[in-house]
């Protein structure tokens, strides 16, 4: 038994190196308590690897069980790997860290994937497959394998989400059977711990450009008679929220852009004088909404493009340059000046109007539309101006983009 990749001296490392020289695959089943369903997971494992003549091994990534789950496992022929950092993606990582094959097949140990699919994932992996996806829809879905609402609505919505963000052309993106070869796993760098694990290395995949694929498998219901270690709403949400957050531009500068345009022609409609709308007679107070609009809308946008260059020397950078393009061709001065070109317009209209005011004796404010109008652009060549700055710091800090010496 093994006490973790971290741990391995130089003496292990070579045994690992000549083993690995003879192994044709690694099975990794992540574990946490599954002592009523791990034996016959390794059972069949090395069953499969037997009967089809695989040279093989059976790696047990154990997250900390304390039902007896790695005992059980050594004795029934499986090689441990303990992993102390608490989560499924850790569990994992630190699987694929320990297995001794180039080629690693993952699979969870709930009993619910059949281990006689592990034959095509090593055949797609010969053929020079990176990344090979179980689809578990394409496959024999036995009755009761999986609940209504993760069938029919989250793994179709997140599957679907991730395809149209990123085109992997994988569509059971939740998996848990997939293979790939280690030089493509030391490729993505995969940092995630929990469910999401599952997401990133699709998104890494593609960003990277490996060879991807998919392949129908079998599902059978769970065979732990406990509740899984899964949590459909909280591990979803967190699984939505990291495929938006691999893609800064639709979560950050779309909507900004969309709220930031919609405010600035709501003041600039509204400046023209009061507009009627059927029933409604729309005049300065509804201008304020759309300065509030703008001004939201503009937060929002720095957001993104703060986020598109601090993660562009990430491992979750697009490989699409356009607005890395765009954002490497603005200089700071240039956009302090566009900043200052606006604060400029908004005080040189304000002080138009104050003129006005001045002239007719400190009466009735002239036109409120106006002030408010001419109000937006200060406030908008304001918060250019310092996201600029920000901006700026940012890019420098990360060596890319806005901030670069001409």
């Amino acid at each position: 038994m093994t006490t973790g990749p971290e741990a391995l001296t130089e003496t292990a490392v070579g045994t690992r190196e000549r083993a690995k020289q003879d192994l044709e695959v690694s099975i990794v089943v992540p574990c946490l308590n599954e002592a009523q369903s791990l034996a016959q997971c390794v059972d069949e494992a090395l069953e499969v690897l037997h009967t089809e003549g695989i040279t093989g091994e059976v790696v047990v990534a154990d997250n900390g069980s304390t039902d007896g789950s790695p005992e059980l496992a050594v004795l029934h022929g499986a090689r441990v790997v303990h992993v102390a950092a608490r989560g499924y993606g850790s569990a994992i990582r630190g699987g694929v860290v320990g297995a001794y094959s180039e080629f690693v097949v993952v699979a969870d140990a709930d009993g619910q994937h059949d281990f006689a699919d592990v034959p095509k994932f090593v055949e797609k992996l010969s053929e020079g497959y990176e990344l090979v996806i179980g689809n578990r829809f394409a496959g024999d879905m036995k009755p009761g394998a999986m609940t209504f609402s993760h069938r029919y609505i989250g793994n179709p919505l997140l599957s679907g989400l991730l395809r149209f963000l990123f085109h992997p052309g994988i569509h059971d993106v939740q998996c848990g059977m997939r293979g790939l070869t280690k030089t493509a796993f030391d490729q993505l760098d995969l940092r995630s711990t929990g469910f999401e694990f599952a997401a990133e290395m699709v998104v890494k995949g593609a960003r990277h450009k490996l060879r991807m694929t998919e392949i129908p498998v079998v599902l059978r219901p769970d065979q732990r008679g406990r509740p899984p270690h899964l949590r459909t709403v909280p591990d979803g949400l967190r699984q939505l929220i990291f495929i938006l957050m691999c893609s800064p531009n639709w979560l950050f500068v779309v909507p900004g852009g969309i709220l930031l345009g919609l405010g600035f022609a709501l003041v600039t409609w509204l400046f023209v004088g009061p507009q009627h709308v059927g029933n409604l007679h729309l005049q300065t107070r509804t201008q304020l909404f759309g300065v509030i609009l703008a001004s939201i809308g503009f937060d929002i946008l720095s957001i993104g493009l703060f986020a598109r260059v601090y993660s562009y020397s990430e491992p979750l950078r697009s490989q699409r340059r356009s607005l890395g393009r765009a954002l490497k061709a603005v200089k700071l001065e240039q956009a302090l000046a566009l900043g200052g070109l606006f604060i400029a317009v908004g005080l040189i209209g304000a002080a138009f109007e104050f003129a006005l005011w001045v002239s007719r004796g400190f009466g009735n404010f002239p036109d409120d539309s106006a002030l408010i109008f001419w109000s937006l652009w200060f406030l908008i060549g304001v918060q250019t101006c310092f996201s600029s700055i920000f901006l700026s710091m940012i890019g420098i800090s990360r060596g890319t983009w806005i901030g670069e010496p001409t």
